[in-house]
Protein backbone atom coordinates (compact mmCIF):
# COMPACT_ATOMS: atom_id res chain seq x y z
CA UNK A 1 0.00 0.00 0.00
CA UNK A 2 1.46 3.34 -1.02
CA UNK A 3 2.50 5.07 2.07
CA UNK A 4 2.29 8.86 1.28
CA UNK A 5 -0.13 8.88 -1.65
CA UNK A 6 -0.25 12.34 -1.79
CA UNK A 7 3.45 12.64 -2.56
CA UNK A 8 3.15 9.86 -4.82
CA UNK A 9 -0.17 11.80 -7.23
CA UNK A 10 2.00 15.20 -6.80
CA UNK A 11 5.20 13.47 -8.46
CA UNK A 12 3.68 11.50 -10.83
CA UNK A 13 1.26 14.94 -12.12
CA UNK A 14 4.39 17.12 -12.40
CA UNK A 15 7.75 14.89 -12.65
CA UNK A 16 7.69 15.49 -16.39
CA UNK A 17 8.92 19.38 -17.60
CA UNK A 18 5.97 19.70 -20.00
CA UNK A 19 3.23 19.57 -16.97
CA UNK A 20 5.54 21.27 -14.49
CA UNK A 21 5.93 24.57 -17.12
CA UNK A 22 2.43 24.56 -16.84
CA UNK A 23 1.78 25.02 -13.58
CA UNK A 24 5.37 27.12 -12.93
CA UNK A 25 4.36 29.38 -15.16
CA UNK A 26 1.38 30.76 -13.65
CA UNK A 27 2.89 30.86 -10.26
CA UNK A 28 5.91 32.79 -10.99
CA UNK A 29 5.30 36.43 -11.19
CA UNK A 30 4.82 37.35 -14.55
CA UNK A 31 7.97 39.87 -15.68
CA UNK A 32 9.94 36.92 -14.23
CA UNK A 33 8.05 34.61 -15.82
CA UNK A 34 8.62 36.41 -19.06
CA UNK A 35 12.41 36.40 -18.82
CA UNK A 36 12.75 32.70 -18.25
CA UNK A 37 13.35 30.56 -21.75
CA UNK A 38 10.89 28.12 -20.53
CA UNK A 39 11.49 25.68 -23.57
CA UNK A 40 14.85 25.00 -21.79
CA UNK A 41 13.25 23.21 -18.60
CA UNK A 42 15.29 20.26 -17.32
CA UNK A 43 14.28 17.81 -14.70
CA UNK A 44 17.40 17.63 -12.10
CA UNK A 45 18.30 14.36 -10.25
CA UNK A 46 17.05 14.52 -6.64
CA UNK A 47 20.73 13.46 -5.13
CA UNK A 48 21.39 17.12 -5.31
CA UNK A 49 18.72 17.43 -2.26
CA UNK A 50 20.57 14.49 -0.22
CA UNK A 51 19.65 11.35 0.98
CA UNK A 52 18.93 12.37 4.41
CA UNK A 53 15.38 14.84 3.49
CA UNK A 54 13.81 11.85 1.73
CA UNK A 55 11.33 11.29 4.49
CA UNK A 56 10.62 14.95 4.88
CA UNK A 57 10.61 16.33 1.39
CA UNK A 58 8.55 15.65 -1.88
CA UNK A 59 10.33 18.27 -4.10
CA UNK A 60 10.71 18.22 -7.10
CA UNK A 61 13.67 20.38 -9.57
CA UNK A 62 13.89 21.70 -12.56
CA UNK A 63 16.59 24.21 -13.88
CA UNK A 64 15.59 26.93 -16.84
CA UNK A 65 17.69 29.61 -18.54
CA UNK A 66 17.19 33.11 -17.77
CA UNK A 67 17.25 34.78 -21.61
CA UNK A 68 19.63 34.34 -23.13
CA UNK A 69 22.01 34.87 -20.54
CA UNK A 70 24.10 31.81 -19.41
CA UNK A 71 22.89 31.88 -16.07
CA UNK A 72 21.02 29.00 -14.32
CA UNK A 73 17.74 29.36 -12.54
CA UNK A 74 16.60 26.34 -10.17
CA UNK A 75 13.09 25.85 -9.85
CA UNK A 76 12.74 23.60 -6.34
CA UNK A 77 9.11 22.67 -6.60
CA UNK A 78 7.48 21.35 -3.39
CA UNK A 79 4.00 19.96 -2.48
CA UNK A 80 2.59 20.46 1.29
CA UNK A 81 -0.36 18.57 2.56
CA UNK A 82 -0.14 20.39 6.23
CA UNK A 83 0.88 23.85 6.90
CA UNK A 84 4.51 23.66 8.36
CA UNK A 85 5.51 26.33 10.44
CA UNK A 86 9.27 25.55 9.23
CA UNK A 87 8.60 25.21 5.89
CA UNK A 88 11.33 28.01 5.08
CA UNK A 89 13.67 26.42 6.86
CA UNK A 90 13.43 23.05 5.71
CA UNK A 91 13.88 25.13 2.13
CA UNK A 92 16.52 26.49 3.37
CA UNK A 93 18.26 23.35 3.78
CA UNK A 94 17.70 21.89 0.62
CA UNK A 95 18.96 25.58 -1.46
CA UNK A 96 22.23 24.95 0.96
CA UNK A 97 22.34 21.45 -0.62
CA UNK A 98 22.27 22.42 -4.02
CA UNK A 99 24.67 25.11 -4.04
CA UNK A 100 26.99 22.69 -1.90
CA UNK A 101 27.05 20.00 -4.87
CA UNK A 102 27.50 23.29 -7.13
CA UNK A 103 30.64 24.20 -5.28
CA UNK A 104 32.03 20.52 -5.26
CA UNK A 105 31.39 20.21 -9.10
CA UNK A 106 33.56 23.59 -9.70
CA UNK A 107 30.32 25.28 -10.94
CA UNK A 108 28.66 28.71 -10.98
CA UNK A 109 26.15 28.47 -7.78
CA UNK A 110 22.79 28.89 -9.76
CA UNK A 111 19.68 31.16 -8.06
CA UNK A 112 17.00 28.58 -7.27
CA UNK A 113 13.38 30.11 -6.45
CA UNK A 114 11.72 28.05 -3.52
CA UNK A 115 8.03 27.28 -5.05
CA UNK A 116 5.49 25.84 -2.35
CA UNK A 117 2.00 23.99 -3.55
CA UNK A 118 -0.32 23.41 -0.67
CA UNK A 119 -3.39 21.40 -0.04
CA UNK A 120 -3.29 22.10 3.66
CA UNK A 121 -6.90 22.04 5.55
CA UNK A 122 -7.82 25.55 6.11
CA UNK A 123 -5.33 27.23 3.65
CA UNK A 124 -1.80 28.01 4.43
CA UNK A 125 -1.24 30.09 7.75
CA UNK A 126 2.39 28.77 8.35
CA UNK A 127 5.54 31.68 7.34
CA UNK A 128 6.05 32.38 3.28
CA UNK A 129 9.51 33.87 4.37
CA UNK A 130 12.60 32.91 6.65
CA UNK A 131 13.00 36.06 8.33
CA UNK A 132 9.46 35.14 9.83
CA UNK A 133 10.77 32.38 11.58
CA UNK A 134 13.01 34.87 13.80
CA UNK A 135 11.95 37.17 17.11
CA UNK A 136 11.97 40.32 16.68
CA UNK A 137 11.70 40.42 13.14
CA UNK A 138 15.12 41.40 11.02
CA UNK A 139 13.94 44.10 9.62
CA UNK A 140 12.35 45.75 12.44
CA UNK A 141 15.83 46.10 14.28
CA UNK A 142 17.84 48.89 12.55
CA UNK A 143 21.18 47.71 10.54
CA UNK A 144 20.11 43.94 11.42
CA UNK A 145 18.57 42.62 8.15
CA UNK A 146 22.03 42.77 6.32
CA UNK A 147 23.15 40.08 8.27
CA UNK A 148 20.19 37.65 8.39
CA UNK A 149 19.49 35.28 5.18
CA UNK A 150 16.77 36.18 3.93
CA UNK A 151 14.48 34.57 1.11
CA UNK A 152 10.58 33.92 0.69
CA UNK A 153 8.40 31.05 -1.03
CA UNK A 154 6.55 31.34 -3.65
CA UNK A 155 3.03 30.09 -2.29
CA UNK A 156 0.28 28.59 -4.46
CA UNK A 157 -2.67 27.67 -2.05
CA UNK A 158 -5.20 25.64 -3.60
CA UNK A 159 -7.45 26.34 -0.42
CA UNK A 160 -8.04 29.62 -1.85
CA UNK A 161 -8.91 28.71 -6.02
CA UNK A 162 -12.13 27.39 -7.14
CA UNK A 163 -13.15 24.74 -9.34
CA UNK A 164 -13.29 27.51 -12.10
CA UNK A 165 -9.63 28.69 -11.32
CA UNK A 166 -8.34 25.24 -11.51
CA UNK A 167 -10.19 24.27 -14.82
CA UNK A 168 -8.50 27.61 -16.28
CA UNK A 169 -4.88 26.90 -15.63
CA UNK A 170 -3.46 25.74 -19.09
CA UNK A 171 -2.23 22.29 -18.18
CA UNK A 172 -2.90 19.03 -19.63
CA UNK A 173 -6.20 17.03 -17.82
CA UNK A 174 -4.21 14.77 -15.72
CA UNK A 175 -2.23 17.45 -13.35
CA UNK A 176 -5.10 19.60 -13.30
CA UNK A 177 -7.15 16.70 -12.16
CA UNK A 178 -4.56 15.61 -9.53
CA UNK A 179 -4.65 18.90 -8.17
CA UNK A 180 -8.12 19.06 -7.91
CA UNK A 181 -8.10 16.19 -5.87
CA UNK A 182 -5.01 17.33 -3.63
CA UNK A 183 -7.73 20.01 -2.85
CA UNK A 184 -11.00 18.00 -2.00
CA UNK A 185 -10.06 14.62 -1.73
CA UNK A 186 -10.29 14.17 2.27
CA UNK A 187 -13.81 16.03 1.82
CA UNK A 188 -15.22 12.68 0.67
CA UNK A 189 -19.08 15.46 0.26
CA UNK A 190 -17.18 18.02 -1.91
CA UNK A 191 -15.46 15.52 -3.78
CA UNK A 192 -18.53 13.35 -4.54
CA UNK A 193 -20.45 17.24 -5.42
CA UNK A 194 -17.42 18.34 -8.10
CA UNK A 195 -17.47 14.94 -9.78
CA UNK A 196 -19.83 16.42 -11.95
CA UNK A 197 -18.01 19.60 -12.67
CA UNK A 198 -14.80 17.23 -13.35
CA UNK A 199 -15.87 14.33 -15.46
CA UNK A 200 -15.35 16.26 -18.98
CA UNK A 201 -11.33 16.98 -17.53
CA UNK A 202 -11.50 13.19 -16.75
CA UNK A 203 -12.71 12.38 -19.96
CA UNK A 204 -9.94 14.03 -21.65
CA UNK A 205 -7.31 12.40 -19.51
CA UNK A 206 -9.19 9.04 -20.36
CA UNK A 207 -8.43 9.74 -24.27
CA UNK A 208 -4.46 10.93 -23.63
CA UNK A 209 -1.60 8.58 -24.46
CA UNK A 210 -1.38 6.50 -21.53
CA UNK A 211 -5.18 7.52 -20.07
CA UNK A 212 -6.04 4.63 -18.69
CA UNK A 213 -2.84 4.45 -16.41
CA UNK A 214 -3.50 7.89 -15.41
CA UNK A 215 -6.72 7.58 -14.44
CA UNK A 216 -6.56 4.36 -12.85
CA UNK A 217 -3.40 6.76 -10.52
CA UNK A 218 -5.90 9.41 -9.47
CA UNK A 219 -8.95 6.61 -8.87
CA UNK A 220 -5.92 4.73 -6.46
CA UNK A 221 -5.49 8.17 -4.77
CA UNK A 222 -9.05 8.56 -4.07
CA UNK A 223 -9.45 5.03 -2.76
CA UNK A 224 -6.60 5.47 -0.81
CA UNK A 225 -7.26 9.04 0.60
CA UNK A 226 -11.13 8.74 0.78
CA UNK A 227 -11.31 5.75 2.79
CA UNK A 228 -13.32 2.46 1.46
CA UNK A 229 -16.42 3.34 2.29
CA UNK A 230 -16.44 6.87 0.29
CA UNK A 231 -14.57 5.06 -2.75
CA UNK A 232 -17.26 2.35 -2.75
CA UNK A 233 -19.82 5.83 -3.33
CA UNK A 234 -17.16 7.54 -5.28
CA UNK A 235 -16.88 4.26 -7.57
CA UNK A 236 -20.72 4.10 -8.25
CA UNK A 237 -20.84 8.26 -9.18
CA UNK A 238 -18.28 7.78 -11.32
CA UNK A 239 -19.78 4.80 -13.09
CA UNK A 240 -22.72 6.61 -13.77
CA UNK A 241 -20.68 10.06 -15.56
CA UNK A 242 -18.01 7.73 -17.26
CA UNK A 243 -18.92 4.03 -16.94
CA UNK A 244 -15.35 3.27 -18.88
CA UNK A 245 -13.58 3.33 -16.29
CA UNK A 246 -15.54 0.81 -14.44
CA UNK A 247 -13.31 -1.90 -14.80
CA UNK A 248 -10.26 -0.07 -13.64
CA UNK A 249 -11.87 1.17 -10.40
CA UNK A 250 -12.85 -2.74 -9.82
CA UNK A 251 -9.47 -3.45 -9.84
CA UNK A 252 -8.59 -0.82 -7.61
CA UNK A 253 -11.01 -1.80 -5.04
CA UNK A 254 -10.23 -5.25 -5.33
CA UNK A 255 -6.52 -4.95 -4.97
CA UNK A 256 -6.99 -2.98 -2.06
CA UNK A 257 -9.21 -5.62 -0.90
CA UNK A 258 -6.60 -7.70 -0.90
CA UNK A 259 -3.75 -5.61 0.52
CA UNK A 260 -6.28 -4.75 3.20
CA UNK A 261 -6.11 -8.33 4.02
CA UNK A 262 -2.45 -9.02 3.74
CA UNK A 263 -2.15 -6.16 6.30
CA UNK A 264 -4.54 -8.03 8.43
CA UNK A 265 -2.41 -11.33 8.15
CA UNK A 266 0.85 -9.40 8.92
CA UNK A 267 -1.01 -7.62 12.24
CA UNK A 268 -2.28 -10.84 12.95
CA UNK A 269 1.34 -12.56 12.59
CA UNK A 270 2.51 -9.76 14.91
CA UNK A 271 0.31 -10.20 17.20
CA UNK A 272 0.95 -14.18 17.43
CA UNK A 273 4.75 -13.36 17.89
CA UNK A 274 4.05 -10.83 20.52
CA UNK A 275 1.82 -13.03 22.37
CA UNK A 276 4.20 -15.80 22.20
CA UNK A 277 7.32 -14.17 23.25
CA UNK A 278 4.65 -12.82 26.22
CA UNK A 279 3.55 -16.57 27.10
CA UNK A 280 7.77 -17.14 26.60
CA UNK A 281 8.31 -14.96 29.76
CA UNK A 282 5.59 -16.24 31.61
CA UNK A 283 6.82 -19.62 31.67
CA UNK A 284 10.33 -18.64 32.03
CA UNK A 285 8.93 -16.80 35.29
CA UNK A 286 7.31 -19.75 36.50
CA UNK A 287 10.08 -22.23 35.94
CA UNK A 288 12.40 -19.99 37.84
CA UNK A 289 9.47 -18.94 40.67
CA UNK A 290 9.70 -23.14 40.80
CA UNK A 291 12.77 -24.28 41.16
CA UNK A 292 13.68 -21.36 43.82
CA UNK A 293 11.04 -22.09 46.04
CA UNK A 294 12.37 -25.98 45.92
CA UNK A 295 16.24 -25.30 46.26
CA UNK A 296 14.60 -22.85 49.58
CA UNK A 297 11.68 -25.02 51.21
CA UNK A 298 11.87 -28.44 49.39
CA UNK A 299 9.59 -30.07 47.10
CA UNK A 300 6.73 -27.95 46.42
CA UNK A 301 3.05 -29.30 47.20
CA UNK A 302 0.60 -29.58 44.36
CA UNK A 303 -1.72 -26.97 45.80
CA UNK A 304 1.47 -24.57 45.58
CA UNK A 305 2.56 -25.70 41.91
CA UNK A 306 -1.13 -24.68 40.55
CA UNK A 307 -0.87 -21.53 42.21
CA UNK A 308 2.36 -20.84 40.52
CA UNK A 309 1.07 -22.08 37.46
CA UNK A 310 -2.22 -19.66 37.73
CA UNK A 311 -0.62 -16.45 38.82
CA UNK A 312 -0.55 -13.16 36.75
CA UNK A 313 2.79 -11.70 35.62
CA UNK A 314 2.79 -9.06 38.12
CA UNK A 315 2.19 -11.64 41.29
CA UNK A 316 4.76 -13.98 39.93
CA UNK A 317 7.26 -10.86 40.11
CA UNK A 318 6.20 -10.47 43.47
CA UNK A 319 6.65 -14.18 44.87
CA UNK A 320 10.10 -13.62 43.20
CA UNK A 321 10.61 -10.55 44.99
CA UNK A 322 9.80 -12.47 48.20
CA UNK A 323 11.99 -15.48 48.15
CA UNK A 324 14.93 -13.59 49.31
CA UNK A 325 13.58 -12.61 52.45
CA UNK A 326 10.82 -15.02 53.05
CA UNK A 327 11.53 -17.31 56.02
CA UNK A 328 8.61 -20.00 55.13
CA UNK A 329 6.84 -20.93 51.87
CA UNK A 330 3.55 -19.26 53.22
CA UNK A 331 5.26 -15.96 53.50
CA UNK A 332 5.85 -15.94 49.72
CA UNK A 333 2.36 -16.40 48.81
CA UNK A 334 0.82 -14.19 51.35
CA UNK A 335 -1.20 -11.31 50.06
Amino acid sequence: MTPRPHDALFKAAFDAPAHAVGLLRRIIPPPLSDAISWDTIKRQRGSFIGPKLKDTHSDLLFSVQIGDTPALLYLLLEHQSTSDKYMPLRMLRSLVRIHDQHRTDKLPLPLIIPVVISHAPGGWTAPASFGELFTPHPDSVPGLGAFVPSFSLLIEDLSELSDEDLRGWALAAFPKLALWLLRDSRDADRLLQGLEQWACELRKALRAPNGMHAVAQLLRYIALVSGGMHFTTFRAKIQEQIPEVEEVAMTIAEELRKEGMEQGRREGRQEGRQEGRQEGRQEGRVATLGKLLTLKFGELSAAYAEQIQAATEPQLERYIERILSADTIEAVFAD
